[in-house]
């Protein structure tokens, strides 16, 4: 049996619809190329810097120096440890540079490597708080809302 010959025409029109497919496939491999790029472009880099945090055993921060000074972080757990008998430790944290709201200014950070005795914390013996008040607007603002969904 003989073959039948397709003609040129139904050739060329199947390298054609070919092409096109191929070119469909480029240009969106170009596409999704072209957003990943512009992802990347739009996310700057964050700088950050290496510091030795001093944490006690429930990892609340004691103190933060930089990481040219271990050795005044160990002196700090010293001091630490002969005030009490609890578990202090190092450990290097990265921080960002420039973010403000991530970095904390001098004044701060010295506040905030400082301890606080606890006698030099005054607790009030009683809590001024109107509980019935704010249980009495509670309930009013309900009954409003009731007869908002009644009309």
């Amino acid at each position: 049996m003989a073959r039948k010959t397709t003609s040129r025409i139904e050739l060329r029109r199947q390298a054609e619809a070919a092409a096109r497919s191929e070119s469909a496939e480029a240009a969106e491999k170009k596409k999704t190329a072209a957003a990943k790029a512009k992802k990347l472009k739009d996310k700057p880099v964050a700088r950050k810097r290496l510091i030795w945090v001093v944490y006690n055993g429930s990892m609340k921060e004691e103190g933060r120096f930089p990481y040219d000074q271990r050795a005044a972080a160990e002196e700090k757990i010293e001091q630490l440890r002969q005030k009490s008998k609890k578990l202090y430790f190092i450990q290097p944290v990265k921080e960002v540079i420039g973010d403000p709201s991530a970095t904390v200014g001098l004044a701060a950070a010295a506040a905030a490597t400082k301890l606080v005795d606890i006698e030099d914390v005054t607790i009030p013996d009683e809590i001024p708080v109107d509980v019935e008040a704010e249980f009495e607007e509670e309930e009013e603002e309900a009954e409003e809302l009731d007869d908002d969904d009644d009309e």
